[in-house]
C-alpha cells in the first residue's frame, strides 16, 4: 500500500472525526476533540486523519487498535 502524500489541515481532521464519531464511543470523541485543539505537526495530523478514516468498516478489533493509537497521540 503506498503512503498518502496528502497534507490533512486541522479542519480537515474535525470534518472526518465529525464524520465518524457515530461509531465511536463518546470519550474518544471528546478525547478527540480536546486533542485537535492543540497546535499539532503536519506529520500528527495527517496520522489522525488517516487513524480516523474508514472508522467505520473497521472490525472490532482493528477498532480497539485504532484507539490505542489515538489514546498514545492524546
Amino acid at each position: 500500500m503506498s503512503k498518502c502524500t496528502i497534507d490533512h489541515t486541522q479542519q480537515d481532521v474535525v470534518q472526518k472525526l465529525s464524520e465518524q464519531q457515530t461509531f465511536m464511543p463518546q470519550e474518544l470523541v471528546e478525547s478527540g476533540k480536546e486533542f485537535l485543539n492543540r497546535q499539532l505537526s503536519q506529520e500528527t495530523l495527517n496520522e489522525v486523519f488517516h487513524l480516523l478514516k474508514k472508522y467505520d468498516l473497521a472490525t472490532e478489533v482493528e477498532r480497539d487498535s485504532k484507539m490505542q493509537q489515538l489514546f498514545l497521540k492524546a
